[in-house]
């Protein structure tokens, strides 16, 4: 696994780079104490080469006397000094924390702790940045943290030019062997201020709104402030006496009032003023997710033996007795059949040269004597290790395996030489045959559970898929000129649609964030763990859309093409989004919007929807 996507901050001169750098490990390090294994974020330095201002000794130096970082927590690692020679960095007690190199450290070095790359010259100058970023990429332990900040990588670089730096890094990602529109994606800029000097046609980075607040300081009210301190909360002593309160982004009511609690009494109406003020000015810039706005949807439950349980056909399964030896191990000619297709030839050196030939009956092999040690049993344990089952028994399946190589022998008339040169093919033809029976069982099952008359089915906002903040922030983005009023996650967050940007999924995205009814919606990602779904005999089934209306309840939207909206698959969909409908007792509404309907366009259905 590795780290995605790249936090990208660029800087006009190297030395605040080689500053947001630091501060960036310092913040990663804080974090990642609450990580259950132990990680010590590294910052990977590229210096410059000996005859340019930033050289390994002057970035050292710099290092140390400026930004105070003592000597044991920096290595260096070029082709002159190896001070990484030797060093187990995974080790608790190993003190690096900054690595400096020039263009290449040697081959297999390898750090998954390694997260911050910094270049101090200009990222186009670096003819080996891809091999140097590729450093910082890798995820520790190869698995992902719980903490979205330690699944990201993090590159500050010192450009000038602005805009330069994330596009010469994207021509590096593609160099590294990723798509162009991947290595877009997984860029991510996190400068707060305004550049007009930015390509207007460049995807807009919107700045996080600062909140500021200034209260007499006291040693209390200094402490008390510090104790409540979260990610976003700022508090500084100023030079009149003064305590800042700076928070970045939205201020949600739990820590206004954690704040609040801290202040004099006199000083707590003036803040809460200056809040709501805030919140007034910034609300329409901050999407709903930013602002902790609630996106619930309940999930779809069943009665299984007295108790309520996730509606999952994974679920009804466990539950579920079933024997292979309900059915037939015989396979007929449609199953199974050898057919000798070879041609077999001659190859001889003719000269110089090789020619071959057809060769005669005679000196073909003969392929169905018998072999030592090919037995139908032999056969049966060879098949048994192939197609082991789970959820199936051994001493079942060895019996059902039995049957099935007798019946090709002994009806069938095949030969156990035939069947061992074809065994391969036949354990192929065999796992379909016991999916397709346990398909017949899962399809069995949803029915009992979910569609007959006496399935009790609920839908639990107990257990609801929870929509959140930067929850699709490992998704390509949509990137065409559209901007939504009402996606939950912003105008600038909204996860790709399938097909073209421009295609009938997004025409219908635009249809609902233009109903007056909706209050905000999102794209639900398919296959994302935490995407919505409803569960289907074979898999499940993830709308393309959820909105919340303004009334509180919920609208679920999957749209279909015309050539497919009378599919089997199309069909099952329609029903399972029936039944969660149904479950909610008036709390959701589902629909299978068409791009036409009895006249009516994809609009009219989700108003008649709606109303």
């Amino acid at each position: 696994m590795i780290k995605l996507p790249i936090m990208l901050a660029e800087h006009d001169t190297w030395q605040n780079a080689v500053t947001g750098a630091i501060n960036a490990r310092a913040s990663l390090a804080e974090t990642a104490k609450d990580d259950a294994d132990y990680i010590r974020p590294i910052v990977l330095f590229q210096a410059q080469p000996k005859n340019q201002e930033v050289t390994v000794e002057a970035l050292k130096n710099h290092l140390m006397d400026i930004e105070q970082i003592p000597e044991s927590k920096i290595a260096i690692a070029t082709g002159d000094q190896r001070e990484l020679d030797g060093i187990d960095l995974f080790d608790r007690t190993c003190p690096i924390e900054y690595v400096i190199t020039i263009e290449a450290l040697k081959e297999g070095w390898d750090c998954s702790f390694a997260y911050i790359f910094c270049s101090v010259s200009r990222i186009q100058s670096a003819t080996d940045v891809e091999q140097l970023l590729g450093r910082v990429l890798r995820m520790p332990y190869a698995k992902q943290r719980q903490t979205s900040d330690l699944n990201k990588a993090y590159a500050f670089l010192s450009e000038p030019s602005f805009g330069e730096a994330a596009r010469a890094l994207a021509d590096k990602l593609v160099d590294m062997g990723f798509e162009e529109d991947e290595a877009l994606d997984n860029i991510e800029s996190v400068q707060h201020t305004l550049d007009f000097q930015r390509d207007l046609f460049s995807p807009q980075e919107k700045p996080e709104p600062v909140f500021k607040y200034a209260t007499p300081a006291t040693p209390e009210i200094l402490s008390e402030l510090k104790e409540a301190e979260y990610d976003g909360l700022q508090v500084r002593e100023t030079a009149e006496g003064q305590v800042e309160i700076a928070i970045t982004g939205w201020i949600n009511q739990d820590h206004e009032q954690a704040i609040s609690e801290t202040l004099p009494e006199q000083e707590r109406k003036g803040f809460a003023t200056a809040v709501a003020q805030h919140r007034a000015a910034v609300e329409e810039h901050i999407s709903p997710a930013e602002q902790g706005q609630p996106f619930n949807v309940p999930r779809l439950m069943s009665e299984i033996q007295g108790t309520l349980e996730f509606a999952d056909t994974d679920v009804f399964m466990e539950y579920h007795d079933w024997s292979l030896l309900d059915y037939s191990p015989k396979m007929d000619e449609q199953e199974f059949t050898i057919r000798e297709t070879a041609r077999s030839f001659a190859i001889d050196l003719d000269g110089n040269r090789i020619s071959y030939q057809f060769a005669s009956e005679e000196e073909q092999l003969a392929l169905d004597i018998a072999v030592e040690g090919w037995t139908a049993e032999t056969l049966v344990l060879w098949l048994d290790r192939q197609v082991r089952q789970m959820d199936i028994h051994q001493s079942e399946l060895l019996k059902w395996l039995r049957d099935l190589v007798n019946h090709l022998i002994n009806t069938r008339g095949m030969t156990i030489a035939a069947l061992m040169r074809c065994k391969f093919l036949l354990a192929k033809k065999i796992e379909n045959k016991i999916a397709a029976i346990r398909q017949k069982e899962r399809s069995s099952v949803y029915q009992q559970y979910l569609l007959v008359p006496e399935a009790n089915t609920t839908i639990s906002f107990d257990d609801a898929f929870t929509f959140t903040d930067n929850m699709y922030g490992d998704q390509r983005r949509y990137r065409g000129r559209w901007k939504p009023r009402k996606h939950f996650l912003g105008p600038d967050r909204v996860p790709a649609f399938d097909g073209a940007d421009d295609g009938e999924e997004m025409q219908c995205a635009q249809v609902i964030d233009s109903l007056t009814a909706v209050k905000y919606w999102i794209r639900n990602v398919a296959r994302h763990p935490n995407s919505f779904w409803l569960p289907t005999a074979t898999d499940k089934f993830y709308p393309d859309f959820v909105a919340l209306l303004n009334d509180g309840r919920l609208l679920v939207v999957e749209y279909k093409g015309a050539h497919i909206a009378e599919t089997s698959d199309t069909n099952e969909k329609r029903t399972i989004g029936a039944l969660w409908e149904r479950s909610s007792d008036g709390k959701g509404l589902f629909i299978i919007a068409e791009q036409m309907v009895d006249g009516k366009d994809v609009r009219q259905q989700l108003q008649e929807k709606t109303k």
